[in-house]
């Protein structure tokens, strides 16, 4: 086991070893974070033992606790920012994983529809796509336009961001940093046209209204 992991091992109490003992698939990760509220206010970012403590998580929460977890199945810890039209509505922070050469993920989301995908995608721009159309703001507007690079966590363990909240804050800010590959031309952005009715109420069944970021508020947490 790395080094890191041990330290993390070391903080965990038996309830929560077993807790994440049990995570024992992506599937089973997602199914976890299906089942803890996301907050109200998403302006604290969480380490994945803070997640685990206070049952809570917005996206980026969660795909560090996602990642974190992968880690121990023996996946790089791997993240992947997803970026919408400045101004529009949140981004959103997918952890990712690799099997028989395709990549899936997994994610917290406010939105039904940007949670986890199975490992099915031949690259990530593709991952990336399955992503569209169920990318949309209160507006009823599909927002996304850009991703980064996959971003490998282990390069942050000196700054301890499986149990330090302020290392999930400056993985935050390298995330913001990272250069952006766009998914459409701004000529296709234009003629996009609304979400419809039933996709927009299906992927907001379950959200919590307070957490969903208005057009016009500075950006800060993910969808």
């Amino acid at each position: 086991m790395e080094e890191s992991l041990r330290v993390f091992e070391s903080m965990l109490t038996e309830d929560e070893r077993r807790r994440l003992d049990g995570l024992d698939s992506p599937t089973s990760i997602q199914e976890f974070l299906d089942a803890i509220p996301y907050p109200s206010d998403t302006r604290k970012n969480r380490s994945p033992l803070t997640v685990l403590r206070e049952r809570t998580a917005h996206c980026l929460d969660g795909a560090l606790f996602a990642a974190l977890a992968l880690r121990r199945l023996g996946y790089p810890p791997l993240i992947v920012q997803l970026w919408p039209e400045p101004g529009t509505d949140d981004d959103h922070v997918l952890a990712i994983y690799w099997q028989q050469g395709c990549v899936g993920s997994v994610a917290k989301s406010n939105f039904v529809g940007l949670r986890a995908r199975p490992p099915v995608y031949r690259g990530l721009r593709e991952l990336v796509m399955s992503y569209f159309n169920d990318f949309y703001n209160v507006a009823g507007r599909m927002t996304l336009r850009a991703y980064t690079r996959p971003l490998n966590l282990a390069a942050y363990d000196r700054l301890g961001w499986m149990w330090a909240d302020a290392g999930a804050n400056a993985i935050e800010h390298r995330l913001y940093g990272l250069a952006r590959n766009a998914v459409i031309s701004a000529g296709q952005a234009a003629g996009l046209p609304p979400v419809d009715e039933l996709t927009f109420r299906a992927g907001l069944m379950v959200a919590n209204r307070e957490g969903l970021f208005k057009p016009g508020q500075s950006v800060k947490a993910a969808s």
